[in-house]
C-alpha cells in the first residue's frame, strides 16, 4: 500500500477525534461538497468510536459543524468494502482485474440499493474514494445478480 498524505486539517480533525472517542483514527477525509469528515478506525473500534446510541459521533458533529461518518477498516478488501456499504445488506463482492483496472463487483439486498448509493451518490462515491485509496480499486459497480 502506498502512503497515505494527510493534510493539517485532517490532522486536526483527527486530532479531536481520537482525544474525544479514545478509538485509533486511520485515515481521515474531509468532503466539503457534502459537508461531512469521514473517519476510517481500526479494526475493531467500530463501537468505540460511535459510543452507546451515537454519543460520540452527536458530540464531534456539534463540535466542528460537518456530519460525520465512521467506517472500520479491514485488512481484507471484500470484508473492508461490505464494512463501506453497511448499514446496505450486501449479497455478493467480487474483484476483478478489467482491462487492466481493478473493479468490485457489489450485489446489495434490493431495498437496500438506495442506501448503497445515497442521496446524490455520496455513499457510493465514499466507497469508491475509500476502496481506491486503500486497495488500489478503481471502480465499484453495484450490480444486480453476480458476475459470473
Amino acid at each position: 500500500m502506498k502512503e497515505k498524505i494527510l493534510g493539517t486539517r485532517e490532522i486536526k480533525y483527527i486530532s479531536l477525534f481520537e482525544d474525544l472517542t479514545g478509538s485509533t483514527v486511520i485515515d481521515c477525509r474531509i468532503d466539503d461538497e457534502n459537508n461531512r469528515v469521514i473517519y476510517l478506525v481500526a479494526e475493531g473500534q467500530i463501537g468505540l468510536a460511535i459510543g452507546r446510541r451515537g454519543i460520540m459521533i452527536k458530540r464531534l458533529k456539534k463540535a466542528i459543524g460537518k456530519d460525520v461518518e465512521v467506517v472500520e477498516f479491514s485488512r481484507h478488501p471484500e470484508t473492508f468494502i461490505r464494512k463501506l456499504f453497511q448499514p446496505a445488506r450486501v449479497n455478493y463482492i467480487k474483484i476483478m482485474d478489467q482491462g487492466g483496472r481493478k473493479i468490485a463487483f457489489v450485489s446489495v439486498v434490493a431495498e437496500d440499493k438506495g442506501i448503497a448509493i445515497g442521496k446524490g451518490g455520496k455513499n457510493i462515491n465514499r466507497a469508491r474514494y475509500l476502496a481506491k485509496r486503500w486497495y488500489d480499486i478503481d471502480d465499484i459497480k453495484l450490480i444486480d445478480k453476480p458476475a459470473e
